[in-house]
């Protein structure tokens, strides 16, 4: 069964940085193409980031300010998020690529100040 375990969500002021982590298990997570996908209140949800093996993709809206990585060693993908905008506020989650369903309980990101 494929699970993933969010976390490091949180609250954070504007320009302030928070770190994601998902820890994946019930597949082969060093083959998998992974996402980040977040959905804000009222609207569905949005592929932030990719990482496959030798690339990454990021939404227009995170470009420069997000980054995404992973250990496969410890199945943890990951997501630096810095300069956080109010409109980055949203539930936060794993899934396979190109997935958007969200199978884990997700992390919630607050910015406001």
């Amino acid at each position: 069964e494929v699970q993933f375990v969010e976390s490091g969500g949180g609250m954070a002021q504007p320009g302030g940085s928070l770190r994601l982590s998902c820890v994946a298990s019930g597949f082969i997570f060093r083959n998998a193409v992974m996402s980040w996908v977040r959905q804000a209140p009222g609207k569905g949800p949005e592929r932030v980031s990719t990482i496959g093996g030798s690339f990454t993709y990021y939404a227009d809206s995170v470009k420069g300010r997000f980054t995404i990585s992973r250990d496969n060693a410890k199945n943890t993908l990951y997501l630096q998020m810095n300069s956080l905008k109010p409109e980055d506020m949203a539930l936060y989650y794993c899934a396979i690529h190109p997935g958007l369903t969200r199978q884990g309980q997700g992390t919630q990101v607050t910015v406001s100040s």
